[in-house]
């Protein structure tokens, strides 16, 4: 049988794209090992298998499946998002040096291909200059704040794995994450080491009490709203494909405004006789207007997005009624 090996499968997005394997995957042919380093009796639960790996240790990989290897999927990484404090030796030791492990590992196993998160602050020179952001753009850093050690570790994974698929012909996907919208406990994150609300998450919890939202900045601004649904059937169709290589921006390709946003999140969670209000509010900071360009993504890989913004809000509040990974997540707010 073959294997999908899926590394940081305990992460917010690493849980829906294994669960996404789970119920696409012919597991008759295909068998998905979930990696992690939470202590955690989930995929066990759930007919999964799990293996407790460290990035950090050279010993816990000789844990792992060693034959019929055909795809590894690396979701695994340390974020700004999640920690209050920057210690960028962190970063090397997990990003870097953890990749490596990782790219050392499909090496051995003559795996077919890999699949890397690659962050889209790799285009953080583009912001406020092109709109549409486009897989054939350069990378183009910036080299202050806190994500940008981050994308600096993030980067140089691209490039290593550029170097295995050249040098030992290991397939090599790479994609470029914005924000992946999905619904899980956490309310909270880390700007620069301060502790902040999720926005998204903070307005729609406003909409469900019938409160008044504001509205910061240009209400047509505008996001590629990504649901974490189509971001795995990406993901997913790179390791079928015919191709065993390419670079891809993570969306859907369609504009979203702030005031389409806002009024989605009010049609879609305000209780009936109680709908909140927009209180505009151009004075206070916007953000960046972007969408994805995804055409390579459809061609090459058959990417189709399935979400459009409401249903994404109406599949999310399912979500958060079943909350069906509350064994694995326990109760965390960040």
């Amino acid at each position: 049988m073959k294997k999908i090996v899926v590394f940081g499968a305990t992460g917010n997005i690493g849980i829906y794209f294994v669960d996404y394997c789970m119920n696409h995957l012919d597991l008759s042919k295909y068998q998905v090992i979930a990696i992690g380093r939470k202590e955690t009796s989930y995929f066990k639960d759930h007919g999964i298998e799990y293996i407790h790996v460290d990035l950090r240790n050279d010993k816990d990989f000789e844990k792992l499946p060693k034959e019929n290897v055909h795809a590894i999927v690396n979701m695994a990484g340390l974020l700004p998002a999640y920690t209050s404090t920057l210690n960028y030796y962190d970063y090397i030791d997990v990003n870097i040096t953890g990749s490596l492990r990782i790219l050392e590992y499909a090496r051995k196993v003559k795996t077919d291909r890999t699949a890397y998160m690659q962050t889209w602050a790799e285009m953080a020179g583009y912001w406020n200059k092109e709109e549409v952001l486009s897989p054939k753009l350069d990378r183009k850093l910036l080299y202050t704040g806190d994500h940008a050690f981050y994308a600096i570790t993030k980067s140089t994974v691209v490039e290593m794995m550029r170097h295995y698929d050249e040098e030992f012909g290991i397939g090599s996907f790479v994609f470029r994450l914005p924000n992946i919208y999905l619904y899980s406990p956490a309310k909270y994150y880390y700007v620069d080491g301060v502790k902040r609300s999720i926005a998204y998450r903070y307005m729609i919890d406003r909409a469900m009490k019938g409160l008044d939202i504001e509205m910061w900045g240009d209400p047509d601004a505008f996001k590629d709203i990504v649901y974490v649904k189509d971001f795995c059937q990406m993901v997913y169709k790179s390791l079928f494909s015919e191709n065993r290589r390419g670079l891809y921006c993570v969306g859907t390709g369609v504009k979203t405004t702030l005031r389409q946003q806002i009024q989605g999140m009010i049609d879609v969670f305000s209780p009936a006789g109680q709908t909140s209000k927009i209180i505009e509010c151009p004075e206070k900071p916007g953000f960046v207007s972007f969408v994805m360009d995804i055409e390579n993504a459809k061609k090459e890989l058959g990417y189709v997005p399935e979400y459009d913004y409401i249903s994404y809000l109406k599949d999310y509040k399912k979500e958060m009624e079943l909350n069906r990974f509350k064994d694995l997540w326990g109760d965390s707010d960040v």
